[in-house]
């Protein structure tokens, strides 16, 4: 299907807005792909923040060479579709290997972190990764820990001069 110059232009424009915003972006090439295949992943990327694109090949790498991404134009042979991550790349990646581990039309070909150039296996340690929820929560449990322990230290005296009174009224005769 060829496109208008105008229609290029959109294109691009488009493309550059999504890498913009993204702070990943990966790459996967497609063979017999299915329209509900795709709608699935699709969706499934979409629960994270992420989109699933078919792009011109030609088009984006113009994009990604003037936004100064390192490729090789061969690595762009071939049917490629692209995922962008908005938000938190680590669960956007580990939604893509769940993608790819249960569609074999896709196959992850490497990608983009901010401007560095990512390989297969460097996008399957990415997906390994915690969530930035799961990050956030062992990262605020780590800093209030030392100031729970401070809290128990600091009421451990005044418990246990309880418990002595408390054993020690539980001696004492009852008054008639």
């Amino acid at each position: 299907m060829a496109f208008s110059k105008n229609q290029k232009e959109l294109m691009i424009k488009q493309y550059a807005d999504w890498i913009d915003r993204s702070r990943a972006v990966f790459v996967l090439s497609y063979s017999k792909m299915r329209m509900p295949a795709v709608n699935a992943a699709r969706a499934k990327l979409r629960e994270v923040d992420g989109q699933l694109h078919v792009v011109k090949n030609r088009l984006f790498t113009h994009v990604l060479d003037e936004k100064g991404y390192q490729f090789d134009p061969k690595f762009w042979e071939g049917n490629n579709v692209v995922v962008f991550a908005f938000e938190d790349a680590p669960s956007v990646a580990k939604a893509l290997a769940e993608v790819v581990k249960g569609n074999e039309a896709f196959e992850v070909r490497g990608g983009y972190l901010e401007k560095d150039s990512l390989t297969v296996k460097q996008v399957r340690a990415l997906a390994d990764l915690p969530t930035l929820p799961v990050m956030r929560a062992t990262l605020l449990g780590t800093i209030l820990a030392p100031a729970s322990q401070l809290v128990r230290v600091l009421a451990e005296p005044a418990r246990g001069l309880a418990a002595v009174i408390r054993a020690n009224s539980e001696k004492q005769p009852t008054a008639a």
